[in-house]
């Protein structure tokens, strides 16, 4: 017990206290920045960062996010002091915390997920504009205006009225944050916004320019107790609310942004939500601004170490100790400093991954109502824009179907349909299959996500008057079995014939039901195998390549498999199917025997050392996995000497590499064959080619280190199931099991 108390504290002053230093110094100057966007006291900005971190930090179900005052708040807050006052939008901060309280001890949090991530990110990106539109005036020298539009159109007449010394501080901030990034690893250690504001100050002081000064009138001791606002209680009503979902909302995907980031716990969505709410509450009362989760000093606790919720809690302890005994020096920043350290953050807000992102979902125009709503009309009436667009579209989506037709050679109409098949398609489904020739052989193909009753009855009374007026109708679900179940349950719907078991990719052609046709190529037999695989691959893209299409536009860039999977090239091993992985996981190699043969051997044998090289030394597999099976002919051939091997030379040369394996079985089990000696010299050869591998040096030192892991696996063919096999030599990067476990009950 007293062990771990003391690692648990070791490891506390190793990671997480410099961490927190490095996170208060990023914060410090980012709660000053939002303060003076939200309209606030310049205390009200590092009164919720103190909050944030020891509030939130101690409450939350987040390890390592660090909340503080948000920039996508204030826009919010702006609007709410300039409505109702200062000390009144402290009480609606309060009140918001108590709603976001109610909802996590309720578990609602979740629900706070299902708003469409393009409306938050063009919501957040407008409100970077705005900030930047604002704050830009005030780093030429002027005053920002109530709107964004008001702002745009002063812009012009306050360039033409520079104000040299203010705009030259200004510059060179955003010049120093620009350049920061591009610096060595130790000089970067320092955050760019305390970097560029401690730069404006001491050039401002050295040259002594004529700039204005920050005004922190008294210091965080000041606090006035929040009143409740006046006017339309219904304003005020929705105002709470305003703030308390939209500060949820940015903390919970905030929170789910950084469990990617580390291999800590996972945060409670819901603890998180309480631990938020009770941290507004207590920001709303001490005059701060609303507190939510950070994604900048987040990101900055994550890479500079931190573990647990320490160094959140640390870092607002030293946003107080500095608040309060050198907040002094916060007067030496000039203004416009801390303009452009805004206007620079208001323009990242407009984040050009996320808009690829919504991209590659058709979410453009949700992000792009939001953002364009929220800048001419407000944050309120943006977001509602932007919901009922995102839900505009999901109704779209319900309602689209897409129909292919391609005609055959030998005259069937081919026809696939795709989507989600709901009442609302029904009239487009319904057109498109009454433009199909009666009497027409027809292949329908559902490659559908969901199908409603509506959507069968189309289909279902489609098919029964194309039969009737001889038509046939062959029905293929390439997903879940949504008409064949309909129709099963269909007892007042007469079915010509009972809904036939779909096609399966991993069924042998002589097992499916409808196998692919010959396809004659010029100089080739019809019928041969180089047909049907050339049918096969039609079917492929017909079917299967728009649903990995996906996956494999990711994969084109650069392959990173897992693991080296050696195994034999008999027809009946398939790797990705036994070991249910997927495109890019295995790198494969495959002989007969899934023999490797062991360093310096003779026959020698360059392209199995090549395929161990690269892997192990260029895509850095963690694990090297040989796999044999039952019936295995190569080890037929071993065991009968090479007789079996009769007038093939080059196999039997192969086979050699084979010798290892049948004096292994020879030593365990005698010279003395039984009935089950065929598969026992399989496993056993499992064996030996893990011990072969250990031959060749790199693999041998990659093993002792623990950086690598060998596994054996035996694939019995009729049982059609996977054991694992221990090795020989057992090592501390090597499983072990004292009995074969099939796979999946590892």
């Amino acid at each position: 017990m007293f062990r771990d108390t003391q690692s648990s504290w070791l490891s506390t002053l190793r990671h997480d206290v410099p961490a927190s230093l490095v996170v208060s110094l990023v914060a410090v100057p980012l709660s000053l920045g939002i303060a003076m966007a939200s309209g606030a006291p310049l205390t009200a900005g590092l009164i919720a960062a103190v909050v944030g971190g020891i509030v939130a930090g101690a409450l939350g179900g987040s390890a390592v996010q660090v909340s503080g005052p948000a920039a996508g708040l204030s826009l919010v807050v702006v609007d709410l002091v300039h409505t109702y006052g200062w000390r009144a939008t402290c009480m609606i901060t309060l009140l918001a915390g108590a709603v976001q309280l109610v909802l996590g001890v309720f578990k609602a949090a979740r629900a706070a997920l299902a708003v469409s991530p393009a409306v938050l990110h063009g919501m957040l990106a407008a409100v970077g504009v705005i900030i930047a539109l604002s704050q830009l005036h005030i780093v030429l020298g002027g005053s920002s205006q109530r709107s964004a539009i008001a702002n745009l159109i002063e812009l012009p007449g306050q360039i033409l009225h520079l104000h040299g010394h203010k705009v030259a501080v200004g510059v060179l901030t955003i010049t120093v944050l620009a350049l920061w990034t591009r610096l060595p690893r130790r000089v970067k250690a320092v955050p760019a916004p305390l970097a560029a504001l401690l730069t404006a100050a001491v050039t401002a002081w050295a040259f002594g320019w004529d700039v204005t000064r920050v005004d922190l009138s008294g210091g965080v001791s000041d606090w006035a107790f929040p009143v409740l606002p006046q006017g339309d209680w219904h304003l005020v009503v929705a105002s709470v609310l305003l703030v308390a979902l939209l500060a949820g909302c940015e903390s919970l995907l905030c929170s789910v942004a950084v469990d990617g980031m580390h291999g800590g716990r996972r945060a409670d969505l819901d603890q998180e939500l309480t631990g938020q709410g009770v941290a507004n509450m207590v920001s709303g009362a001490l005059g701060g601004l609303p507190v939510a989760g950070v994604i900048v000093r987040s990101t900055a606790n994550v890479a500079a170490g931190g573990r647990t919720r320490w160094s959140t809690i640390l870092h607002g302890v030293w946003v107080l100790v500095f608040a309060t005994g050198f907040g002094w020096s916060i007067t030496l920043i000039p203004l416009e400093a801390l303009a452009a350290l805004l206007v620079f953050i208001g323009m990242q807000m407009v984040n050009l991954g996320h808009i690829r992102k919504v991209h590659g979902h058709g979410e453009v125009p949700v992000y792009v109502v939001t953002l364009v709503t929220v800048i001419l009309l407000g944050l309120a009436e943006g977001v509602l824009a932007g919901l009922a667009l995102a839900a505009l579209l999901a109704l779209r989506r319900l309602t689209w179907v897409t129909v292919l037709k391609r005609e055959e050679r030998d005259g069937r109409l081919h026809v696939t349909i795709s989507g989600s098949l709901t009442f609302l398609g029904v009239p487009r489904l319904t057109h498109e299959l009454r433009t199909i020739p009666a009497g027409t052989p027809v292949d329908l193909d559902l490659n559908i996500d969901f199908m409603d009753n509506g959507a069968f009855e189309a289909i279902h009374s489609w098919r029964l008057d194309h039969e009737r007026m001889g038509g046939t109708v062959d029905i293929d679900e390439l997903h879940d079995e949504w008409y064949a179940l309909a129709a099963s349950g269909a007892h007042m719907l007469p079915v010509k014939s009972p809904p036939k078991a779909p096609d399966r990719w991993w069924l042998p052609w002589a097992h499916r039901r409808r196998r692919p046709e010959p396809a004659p190529l010029d100089g080739a037999v019809a019928g041969a195998p180089e047909c049907l695989l050339t049918a096969g691959a039609r079917e492929y893209h017909r079917s299967t390549a728009p649903l990995v299409r996906p996956i494999f536009t990711e994969l084109a860039r650069r392959q990173q498999p897992t693991h080296l999977f050696i195994t034999c090239a008999d027809s009946r091993i398939m790797p990705s199917l036994i070991t249910a992985s997927g495109p890019g996981d295995l790198f494969t190699v495959r002989n007969i025997g899934n023999l490797v043969p062991r360093r310096g051997s003779e026959p020698h044998d360059d392209s199995m050392v090549a395929a161990i090289e690269y892997a192990t030394q260029v895509l850095g597999v963690h694990t090297i996995t040989v796999c044999g099976h039952s019936g295995c002919g190569a080890m037929a051939g071993v065991l009968s000497g090479g007789v079996q091997a009769g007038s093939l030379p080059g196999l039997r040369r192969w086979l050699r590499h084979g010798d290892h394996s049948l004096a292994t079985f020879i030593d365990t089990e005698g010279d003395r064959l039984h009935s089950g000696a065929l598969d026992v010299l399989c496993r056993v050869n499992v064996q030996q080619q893990l011990e072969n591998l250990r031959t060749y040096r790199k693999v041998d030192e990659q093993v002792r280190a623990g950086k690598l892991e060998l596994v054996g696996l035996f694939f019995d063919i009729g049982s059609a199931r996977v054991h694992m096999v221990p090795p020989l030599r057992p090592s501390n990067a090597a499983r072990t099991f004292d009995h074969p476990v099939a796979a999946g009950e590892e």
